[in-house]
């Protein structure tokens, strides 16, 4: 009697973890980082010529103010897509941090020149070393952390600057 019906259970059972797989947004992706403060992040700044400079992301973040980590390349056709949504968001006043992933300096000085720059300071990470501390699995990702310097939001793929303008004027208050 059972073995007349376990197809029908085993269906049952699939079609179960698929509807909840579907009610799940795609872009939210579970982070070990999320309520807690950023991981260091101690590297090389992105510049066009000069001594190489070295830098802290949590000694720039602004105190009391929301701030995003922008994990970008040149090489990647979705950052280009959510570029046009980072200018607007930099126009507004929101600090934008960048760390340039997997990619070489003048790739990336080139593509910054051509599409204008919306961050206020670019790490490097060729090897992508860093990015694992974040828990990075591509790019683009961005991280939205509040004026304390916890990490609050982590994004995967293009990011939609309404919505994060909304999220980021919560964070402020």
């Amino acid at each position: 009697m059972i073995r007349r019906f376990l197809p029908l259970l085993i269906l049952l059972a699939v079609l179960m973890v698929a509807a909840v797989g579907l009610r799940r947004d795609p872009t939210i992706l579970p982070s070990t980082l999320l309520d807690s403060k950023a991981p260091l992040l101690r590297a090389a700044l992105l510049q066009d010529g000069g001594m190489p400079q070295t830098a802290e992301l949590q000694a720039l973040l602004p105190q009391g103010k929301p701030s995003l980590l922008n994990v970008w390349a040149s090489w990647c056709t979705a950052c280009l897509q959510e570029h046009a949504a980072l200018q607007r968001l930099a126009a507004s006043g929101v600090t934008i941090f960048g760390l340039n992933y997997k990619d070489t300096d003048a790739a990336a000085m080139a593509w910054l020149r051509e599409r204008h720059n919306p961050y206020r300071a670019v790490f490097v990470d060729p090897q992508g070393i860093l990015g694992r501390d974040w828990g990075v699995y591509g790019v683009p990702e961005t991280f939205v952390i509040d004026g304390q310097g916890v990490v609050r939001q982590r994004i995967v793929g293009p990011i939609d600057d309404r919505a994060l303008s909304q999220q980021l004027a919560k964070l402020s208050r």
